[in-house]
């Protein structure tokens, strides 16, 4: 169930959500004005029509009056105060038909902003469709249907076309054509068979298959970035919480200038005119309102922003930090070349480094294992392994000790080789390629040579994000110089530095991020994860199952394209152009009313009436942010 945003417009009391307030607010309007028009008409006679006035006024009063004293145990000055304030001065004043008035438009005030920030969420609800309630599962020769909430981990989940996946698993029988739009933002269908992951709310367009569930409910991929997207409404961005201390001040102040005026004037309507045009209750929702808009619009294009936060922080990047594999290529390198030293036989070198690179998450061995596989090559037992992230692999086969990996590893292992050995293997390196080299029992026995692609489009994205302010770009990678700076030079990126492990990615940051400058790292979130957490904004790129991504980033980008990443930056840029703009409209706003009460233009009637009607305007005004969420194209081509 989906929690409730407590941003608040006129009164927490009134927007928690609970269907009572909603029906009491409804009650209220409704008794308002059938009481203002009846006393309009003369239907009762005098004494009656202003005991009938009274206690309506009171029962309009009760919740804006509940929620500011709520707050002031909270040790918090909100807008209820103001609002409380000029309802009882309105009783005071025996303003009976402005107190029903000013109640009156309260409570319309809080149902439209319960409409509001309904219509925010409803990108955020709508995703909670996309999970099946009810469910196929293979128990011996029998298929039973079963509640989603009784899948477990090892069930094998049946998936006819037309139906949503509801597990995280892999297929172990059948064919299909997936769409993982609803993660990724796109629609392109992907075919998938016997032994590809697929992940929970991905839409089965053809076919039938069958999934081994490996992870189910809270635990899957969908169930975690819809936790995520709803606690980031609860995220606020520094703008937001700079307008809630602001208003706290500006409610102070405009208290202690009410009491001025009245000291000095002695008018209770002017006094009363002065708070009911003052109240900053429309600023309040409007803010947060755009932030929770810009986070389902980015949702919906299969971008998590975990909070308001890092909308405003992106507009703020002058520095942003890319990881070279998985990030600005492709992060799917192919075997260029096999060597093999002193006559040892291909396949038996392939055997052994496929057997200890299968068990590594690292691009280089994923492709080593796929490429030894596709050769039908048969995988030995190893007793122990243990890896060591961005150097290499030490394992133990058939009693024999096994190293793999770059060449400054295996020279720590006191491997031995010959000159030509070595000389072969720098001939690949200096043309830009991953080598990486088997050894067995301290000798060198072979070596595979990979290389990577560059991403779609980098050298556009690079290019744009220097017009668009991001000051310096920078690239950081572990493979080699060559490699790095081939790289560079493709992608123009005019600052690399190579050769880094993990912790070095780590200090080079430490040295980057300061108070002046924000930084942006864009990893591919699972060997960059610390270098992402430590960043002002970590982005992961392409983190579709990937837990560490999810968990770890500020933004996370479900889908393999930089150009998400720009589409991000003009969301964010939008969004904080729409804000400035309702705190502009708020201010001009304020002094027009504050300019028509003291020329006696405005009553307090009059005064409700203008706050109730200006009120649309900064929340409008942030509802333009819709339009984004009912398009699918660039933020830019629909920005014009």
């Amino acid at each position: 169930m989906l929690k409730k945003n407590h941003y608040h417009r006129v009164s927490t009391f009134s927007l928690t959500g609970n269907s009572f307030y909603f029906w009491f607010d409804l009650f209220l309007i409704i008794v308002s004005i059938s009481v203002l028009l009846l006393n309009l008409f003369h239907v009762y006679a005098v004494h009656i029509d202003t005991i009938v006035l009274l206690i309506v006024s009171i029962i309009g009063v009760l919740p804006v009056l509940y929620s500011a004293i709520k707050a002031l145990f909270k040790k918090k000055i909100t807008i209820d105060l103001l609002a409380s304030i000029a309802l009882i001065f309105a009783l005071l004043a025996r303003e009976w038909h402005s107190a029903v008035f000013i109640s009156l438009m309260l409570a319309s005030a809080r149902l439209f902003a319960r409409y509001t920030e309904n219509q925010a969420r409803q990108s955020i609800k709508s995703l909670l469709k996309l999970r099946p309630e009810k469910i196929h599962i293979k128990v011996g020769d029998k298929i039973i249907e079963v509640g989603i909430d009784k899948i477990k981990v090892g069930d094998l989940v049946i998936v006819e076309a037309g139906e949503r996946i509801a597990v995280d698993g892999e297929i172990i029988s059948g064919i299909a054509s997936i769409d993982q739009s609803s993660l990724t933002g796109e629609s392109e269908p992907i075919t998938k068979t016997v032994g590809d992951e697929v992940l929970s709310s991905t839409l089965n367009l053809s076919g039938s298959i069958i999934v081994k569930a490996k992870k189910v409910g809270k635990d899957t991929t969908f169930s975690k970035i819809l936790e995520l997207v709803e606690k980031s409404q609860f995220s606020k961005a520094s703008i937001s919480s700079i307008v809630e201390r602001f208003s706290s001040w500006y409610i102070f102040f405009t208290l202690v200038g009410a009491m001025l005026l009245f000291n000095f004037s002695h008018n209770l309507a002017l006094v009363l005119s002065v708070l009911l045009v003052t109240c900053a209750d429309d600023l309040a929702v409007a803010v947060p309102l755009a932030f929770t808009a810009a986070i389902g619009t980015a949702a919906k294009r299969g971008i998590v922003v975990k909070g308001g936060n890092f909308i405003e922080g992106l507009t703020k990047i002058k520095t942003m930090v890319f990881d070279k594999t998985g990030t600005l290529t492709e992060g799917k390198p192919s075997i260029q070349k096999v060597v093999t030293f002193k006559n040892y036989p291909e396949k038996d070198f392939l055997a052994i480094l496929g057997t200890i690179e299968s068990v590594s998450l690292h691009p280089s061995a994923k492709a080593i294992y796929q490429f030894v596989r596709q050769k039908n090559i048969k995988l030995l037992n190893f007793t122990s392994l243990e890896e060591w992230p961005g150097y290499g692999i030490e394992a133990i086969i058939d009693g024999k000790k096994v190293f793999a990996g770059k060449l400054s590893f295996l020279e720590k292992k006191n491997v031995i080789f010959s000159n030509e050995e070595r000389k072969m293997i720098e001939q690949e390196k200096n043309q830009g390629k991953t080598v990486t080299i088997l050894s067995l029992n301290q000798e060198a026995i072979g070596f595979v040579s990979l290389a990577d692609t560059i991403r779609p489009h980098a050298v556009h994205v690079l290019e744009d994000l220097k017009k668009n302010g991001v000051d310096r770009l920078i690239m950081l990678t572990g493979d080699n110089e060559k490699v790095a700076e081939e790289v560079a030079k493709i992608s123009h990126i005019p600052e690399f530095h190579a050769n880094l492990m993990p912790e070095d990615k780590i200090n080079f940051l430490k040295k980057l991020i300061n108070s002046k400058t924000k930084v942006a790292m864009v990893g591919d979130g699972v060997n960059d994860a610390a270098a992402l957490a430590l960043a002002d904004v970590g982005i992961a790129m392409g983190a579709i199952g990937s837990d560490a991504a999810i968990e770890t980033a500020d933004v996370v980008l479900m889908k393999d394209n930089l150009f998400n990443i720009l589409d991000l930056m003009d969301l964010s840029r939008y969004t904080m152009k729409i804000v400035h703009q309702d705190l502009i409209i708020w201010g001009v706003i304020n002094l027009i009313g504050l300019i028509l009460v003291f020329l006696h233009f405005l009553t307090p009637t009059g005064a409700a009436t203008f706050n109730f009607l200006t009120d649309f305007l900064p929340l409008l005004n942030s509802l333009k942010l819709f339009r984004l969420h009912l398009h699918t194209k660039p933020i830019r081509t629909l920005l014009g």
